[in-house]
């Protein structure tokens, strides 16, 4: 299959990697500099150039903020058939673009990134595929993420919203917390140092994509729980309630067993 990818960042690269070996795949970035290790692709910066390659399917990486700037870069040069998917961390808005296009079209969500997972070994790691994605996107995608032992699952478009409310704004808003408020540690702790190891790594990530994560429309609601527990700890610690203290534990043990 001829697949296009758009952006050359970290999931991009990643993509063409994947593929490139039983694919004929081509990238197309406006930054040269950002494909100078992507091996066994085609490599694009003008737009216009991917009228000639004809891709069967376009696959967006484009950072979230211009996922559909980047399609609408490229609509006008793909052939009519051309499958266009997307792997945005947030969906707010793609569903009302794929409607309006009217193109076949497949959603996904690899829900790793390469900051914090081993790429050699992703069979502990998950990834979503839309519900409302056409059959033919869905069996490439679905037989993609099965090669890679990822653990496969379907949600409408809403559904993934609201779970990744819940799986990312949840630790991306405790961490963010936590590093606001750290200060350096001559002797850190155990706990503090994986505290640190996994704020620094999030906040490797690119801004714009933290940004859209915590603005996803679910999220208000998932940290005012956070707001709720805190102030409730907050209670149990000032008042040096041991009673309370032990069911809260007792509480946060079941949620995690």
């Amino acid at each position: 299959m001829k697949i296009l990818i758009l952006g050359a960042g970290k999931m991009g690269s990643f993509f063409a990697d994947v593929l490139s070996f039983d694919h004929e795949v081509a990238v197309l970035d406006t930054d040269p500099k950002k494909m100078r290790f992507i091996y066994n692709t085609q490599r694009m910066t003008n737009p216009a150039d991917v009228k000639e390659f004809a891709p069967e399917l376009v696959i967006n990486a484009a950072t979230l903020k211009y996922t559909i700037e980047a399609f609408n870069n490229v609509l006008d040069f793909l052939p009519e058939n051309c499958i266009l998917s997307d792997i945005a961390s947030v969906k707010t808005g793609l569903e009302e673009f794929y409607a309006k296009c009217g193109r076949p079209f497949v959603s996904t969500h690899p829900m790793f990134g390469p900051t914090f997972a081993s790429l050699s070994d992703l069979s502990t790691q998950s990834a979503i595929i839309i519900t409302e994605s056409s059959h033919l996107g869905k069996v490439f995608f679905r037989d993609l993420y099965n090669g890679l032992k990822l653990n496969v699952f379907e949600y409408s478009f809403k559904q993934h919203d609201e779970t990744i409310a819940y799986s990312l704004s949840i630790p991306f808003a405790s961490t963010l917390v936590f590093a606001s408020v750290m200060k350096h540690q001559d002797a850190p702790g155990t706990t503090f140092k994986r505290h640190m190891n996994i704020a620094q790594g999030l906040l490797s990530e690119d801004d714009f994509l933290l940004t859209e994560i915590l603005f996803n429309p679910y999220t208000s609601g998932q940290v005012e729980q956070i707001r709720k527990k805190l102030k409730e700890l907050i209670d149990i610690i000032d008042n040096k309630d041991s009673k309370r203290m032990k069911g809260f534990l007792t509480e946060v043990r079941k949620n995690i067993e």
